[in-house]
């Protein structure tokens, strides 16, 4: 038996509770891979389970964390060996199964990444989920055909962890990038820096009420949804496409059919969660040839595993911005 520290969620009177305890490595699930893990991050989905809101955890008792990176201790899979630098993302950590804000996990090693040489075990961490679905929404857009030469892409929630990221890779991969947000006054020098060539306030797209409107954008990579993609996809090129997987905006969307049937534009939905590992190598190949690392370190904050609560706390008020990674063990 080994103890490790790491934060666990329970079913309490009327909602679950989390709280940072000595776990036992009994804990586990009967997976193939042991991992000792050196950080992990705070997606949406972790501060949920972490203040004890439903919709993320699937079992109690379950440690949370959708993300993590670390080195390999065991293993009976045949792609990895000890001491291997590994990430993983979603695969159902912090929902369904025991995740990455805790000391040891263990894992199915066919959903493990080795993480590229061009990033530090940190700026991997700080990709995390919301770099990986930015990567996957770009890949989506580019198998409906996108290219850089058609025109700019719209990235909205620019200002969270995923927006930050696509507008980095869309830019470093060429793209005309226009960056929505709602605080462009506060914002706007900072995405600038990461490649946006324009940056819009989201009430643009909100105010977008007619069911079609200029046509502006080839692409968009949509993390707010709500009114926001309804305003996305009214001025989307013929022919274009949206890559969807958020709802900070809002789950309920109010469109017409008219984008679809008149300008032939397609919404794609994006789940990080059920992806094969073919494409998570796709994924990370595309991270590690078009993100440059110096823009993570420009919207990563580290905290230490005892502050994970705390930091989702902001998450959850709408006041996060950039990328949170947790430090638990080197």
């Amino acid at each position: 038996m080994t103890t490790f520290p790491g934060w666990i969620v329970r079913k309490g009177d009327g909602a679950n509770t989390a709280a940072l305890e000595e776990l036992d490595s009994s804990l586990l699930d009967d997976l193939d891979t042991t991992v000792r893990v050196w950080y992990s991050s705070i997606n949406y989905k972790d501060a949920l389970a972490l203040h004890g809101r439903p919709g993320v955890i699937r079992r109690t008792p379950l440690i949370p964390g959708i993300d993590l990176t670390g080195e390999v201790l065991e293993t009976s899979n045949e792609k990895w060996k000890p001491g291997d630098v590994v990430t993983l993302n979603g695969a159902g950590l912090g929902e369904e199964l025991n995740g990455g804000l805790a000391a040891l996990a263990r894992v199915d090693g066919d959903n493990l990444t080795a993480v590229p040489a061009s990033f530090s075990p940190a700026q991997a961490a700080a990709i995390g989920t919301a770099g990986f679905t930015a990567a996957l929404a770009q890949l989506a857009l580019e198998r409906h055909g996108l290219t850089p030469d058609q025109g700019p892409v719209l990235v909205t929630g620019a200002g969270g962890g995923s927006g930050s990221i696509a507008v980095s890779l869309l830019s470093h991969s060429g793209y005309q990038v226009v960056a929505a947000t709602g605080r462009p006054e506060r914002l706007s020098e900072r995405l600038r820096a990461l490649g946006a060539d324009e940056v819009i306030n989201r009430h643009e797209l909100e105010d977008q009420t007619r069911p079609l409107g200029r046509q502006r954008w080839a692409g968009v990579v949509d993390s707010a949804g709500g009114a926001v993609l309804a305003g996305a996809l009214a001025t989307l090129r013929s022919g274009g496409a949206a890559a969807a997987f958020g709802n900070a905006g809002g789950a309920q969307l109010s469109t017409t059919v008219l984008p679809f049937i008149l300008r032939g534009v397609a919404l794609i939905g994006i789940d990080s969660v059920r992806t094969g590992p073919a494409l998570r190598q796709q994924a990370w190949d595309l991270l590690a040839h078009d993100l440059d690392p110096t823009h993570l370190d420009a919207v990563i904050r580290t905290v230490p595993l005892a502050e994970a609560r705390n930091a989702a706390a902001a998450l959850l008020e709408g006041h996060g911005t950039g990328r949170t990674i947790v430090e638990i063990a080197r």
